[in-house]
């Protein structure tokens, strides 16, 4: 008897079963226990903000949506990117999956907001607390090498199936850029400015607001692109857990094996970053140029 316990609680390799899982899983337990109130309340938020931006994305006509993407695409970019944005909705369009992609588009951008209110102020104090930034800087890697897949378990299991899973590991997934682009556009300002601004008497608030969070705005824009970028390649995987929207199309076109509408699915997922993708990259290029054309003239 002592043998076969002896045996359950150790390994392959013959050190002892490390039980980290199940405690892990008594946590989870502990935390939906606890929290429930708190978790159904950021559920009612979440479900509403989406059906709020999913009916403004998904309630006009097409060409109304359509026109008015491309209309940012030429206010960030040009021309061209305006007509690549048209092109690409109406096939988006064509194949049928406009619906799916404006429930996509509005789960991102859900997302990302959340993700970039949350990880903009955590890069900002990294950046001003060394503390901070060690003690954060292990959880992000945690945070980023975690399959995306894994994320999933614990949100379904609190927040039950549907759209609310899908943008908690969403957010949870896409945050870290954001945190990590942020303080390093912040530790990269030229310390001799951040002086000047001290000699002159100005405040540690005003110096972040008019000195430092200018100069560091391409690469916090870098990391908003990628954070929109990792947000959009959850789509698929939070399908899993029945977020409405493109991921679903892919899911269920892998159940059935179904080669047409896996690739239409994909390709409005590709249109769609490849747009998100261009008009961020795009701002900040333009933070860029501005901050050389500022520089400049003050030379």
């Amino acid at each position: 008897m002592t043998a076969a316990v002896l045996a359950l609680d150790t390994t392959d390799q013959g050190i002892p079963r490390l039980p980290l899982g199940a405690w892990v899983d008594v946590a989870v337990d502990w935390v939906t226990t606890t929290f429930r109130g708190l978790f159904s309340a950021i559920k009612s938020i979440f479900e509403g903000a989406y059906d709020g931006l999913d009916t403004v994305l998904s309630g006009p006509p097409f060409w109304f949506i359509a026109v008015a993407l491309a209309l940012i695409a030429l206010f960030a970019k040009g021309w061209k990117l305006a007509v690549g944005t048209l092109v690409g909705l109406v096939v988006i369009a064509g194949v049928n999956q406009w619906e799916n992609a404006m429930d996509s588009l509005a789960l991102v951008i859900l997302a990302s907001v959340v993700a970039l209110v949350v990880a903009i102020p955590l890069g900002i104090w990294a950046a001003r607390n060394d503390r901070v930034s060690r003690a954060v800087r292990p959880v992000l890697d945690f945070m980023q090498t975690m399959p995306a897949f894994v994320y999933l378990i614990p949100t379904v299991v609190i927040f039950r199936v549907g759209v609310v899973p899908g943008i908690v590991a969403t957010v949870i997934f896409a945050m870290a850029p954001g945190v990590r682009f942020t303080e390093l556009g912040l530790r990269q300002v030229d310390r001799e400015v951040v002086e000047a601004g001290h000699a002159f008497g100005s405040s540690d608030g005003r110096i972040l607001r008019q000195i430092q969070l200018p100069l560091a705005m391409p690469t916090i824009m870098a990391g908003v692109n990628q954070v929109i970028m990792l947000a959009l390649s959850m789509v698929v995987i939070s399908g899993m857990a029945g977020a409405p929207g493109l991921g679903g199309d892919v899911v269920q076109a892998l159940q059935r094996v179904n080669v047409s509408l896996g690739f239409e699915a994909g390709l409005a997922v590709v249109i769609l970053a490849m747009f998100l993708d261009r008009v961020t990259s795009a701002f900040g290029t333009r933070s860029k140029t501005a901050r050389a054309v500022a520089a400049a003239t003050k030379a």
